[in-house]
């Protein structure tokens, strides 16, 4: 059934207010996570490593916009940063997927393309892709430090990561919403402390 005006008003605004809410605890429960993995993303990026990004669907949208804002920039002019989004060559997609299954397709990338000290940015509301969840054994095994951007009660991926930033709700739109926030602030952060410390 259609909605009128009215009842698409209420929707619109119960919609953000939720989002605004959950923020609000975002930043009240996870603060001390996002500052520490913040840290380790600047660590990485001053010692000449990279950041990889990887998640499905939504989280594969997150992971490229992301590394966009480090290779581009977010709102300072400086130097590119090394990123990549491993969500984005369908040519290594779907050879990893037809050659060793969907599970190794994250997987196979951090063992080719990760070194020790780089960092991995794995993203899953639920905590739980097994894609992702490959992809950070991987990580841990080649020296990477892994950051987990996760929801719900941050599954597997919670007690996997090094650092885990998990947005405790049930809803994968608003979960969604806060891990673009979390990564922009990652953004932020990185770029005021490097330009800082003259590090750009």
């Amino acid at each position: 059934m259609r909605l009128n005006k009215q009842q698409a008003t209420e929707l619109i605004n119960s919609s953000l207010r939720e989002g605004a809410e959950l923020r609000a605890i975002v930043a009240r429960d996870c603060s001390n996570a996002i500052f520490e993995a913040a840290s380790l993303i600047v660590d990485c990026l001053r010692s000449g490593g990279k950041l990889l990004f990887f998640g499905n669907g939504g989280s594969a949208a997150d992971a490229q916009h992301l590394a966009a804002e480090f290779v581009g920039r977010f709102v300072s002019e400086r130097a590119a940063l090394a990123a990549i989004s491993l969500t984005t060559d369908s040519s290594i997609l779907t050879a990893v997927g037809n050659d060793y299954g969907f599970d190794r397709v994250f997987a196979r990338q951090v063992q080719a393309l990760g070194c020790p000290g780089d960092v991995a940015v794995a993203i899953s509301t639920s905590g739980n892709s097994p894609n992702v969840l490959e992809a950070v054994k991987e990580a841990k095994k080649h020296g990477l430090n892994v950051i987990g951007l996760t929801g719900k009660d941050g599954g597997a991926l919670a007690r996997e990561a090094r650092v885990a930033i998990t947005v405790d709700s049930g809803s994968t739109a608003r979960i969604q919403e806060c891990h673009i926030a979390i990564g922009h602030i990652f953004c932020e952060l990185v770029e005021h402390e490097l330009i800082e410390a003259k590090s750009l």
